[in-house]
C-alpha cells in the first residue's frame, strides 16, 4: 500500500460528496453493471460489499438479496452511502467501518464483492485479503477492479501511481486459486480494467485461461 489506511480513509472522505458524480467513465460504468450482473444473489443470500465506498454496489444488490452488508474505512464515504440508502428507502443494508484484511463482520455471507477499491493494496496484501475472504466461505467472490490484462501504458494510465498498486490478472488468479477458488470467468473491460469471478465446488476445478 502506496499510502497508509488513514490517508486513503481522509482522502475518500474528502471526495465522498461528489464521488459518485466523478466516477462517469464508460470503463467504471461497465465494470460496476458487471460486478452487479455476475454477483447475481438469491432472495436468501447475504452478501458483502468490500470497500463499498457510496455504497453503489451494495444498493444495487440490495432488492435482490436477503441482505447487504457495505464496509468501508472512509466515514464520509459510509455516510453518503447511508444517505443514498435512506433516501431510496433501501432497508436491508448496514454500512459500517471494515478493512479488506479486517472486515469487522463474522456473520454468514454467501457472496463477496469489490469494486475499484483492492486495487490500493501492494500483491503481498491482497494475497492476506483474499485469504481473509475464503475464510469466510463464501459460495462466490466477484471483483471489479483495475487490473493489467499486459503491459501498463504509462501514456494511458487508467490508474494514480502515486496511490495505487494494480495487480496483474496472473497474479489476481495465483492468489485466488491458491485459497481454494475456481476462477469461472474473466471479463476484460479495458488493458487495465477487468472482472474476476470466483466460486467455491465440492470439488475444486482447473482454473479457466486468462490472459496475463
Amino acid at each position: 500500500m502506496k499510502k497508509t489506511i488513514e490517508e486513503h480513509a481522509d482522502r475518500f472522505s474528502s471526495i465522498a460528496a461528489d464521488y459518485d458524480e466523478s466516477q462517469d467513465s464508460e470503463e467504471y460504468r461497465a465494470c460496476a453493471s458487471l460486478v452487479v450482473e455476475h454477483a447475481a444473489p438469491t432472495a436468501e443470500d447475504v452478501v458483502l460489499d468490500l470497500g463499498t465506498g457510496t455504497g453503489a454496489i451494495a444498493l444495487a444488490l440490495a432488492p435482490k438479496a436477503k441482505r447487504v452488508v457495505g464496509r468501508d474505512i472512509s466515514e464520509g464515504m459510509l455516510e453518503r452511502a447511508r444517505e443514498k440508502a435512506e433516501a431510496e428507502g433501501i432497508t436491508n443494508v448496514e454500512f459500517g467501518e471494515g478493512r479488506f484484511r479486517d472486515p469487522n463482520y463474522d456473520g454468514e455471507v454467501d457472496v463477496v464483492v469489490s469494486n475499484f477499491a483492492m486495487h490500493h493494496l501492494s500483491d503481498e496484501e491482497k494475497r492476506e485479503a483474499i485469504a481473509v475472504i475464503a475464510d469466510l466461505d463464501p459460495d462466490r467472490f466477484v471483483l471489479g477492479d483495475v487490473m493489467f490484462f499486459g503491459e501498463p501504458d504509462p501514456e494511458e494510465p487508467f490508474y494514480s501511481p502515486e496511490v495505487d498498486d494494480p495487480a496483474t490478472v496472473g497474479e489476481l488468479a495465483d492468489a485466488l486459486t491458491d485459497e481454494g477458488f475456481v476462477l469461472t470467468a474473466v471479463e476484460r473491460v479495458h488493458d487495465q480494467v477487468g472482472v474476476l469471478v470466483a466460486e467455491r465446488f465440492g470439488d475444486a476445478g482447473d482454473r479457466i485461461s486468462v490472459e496475463e
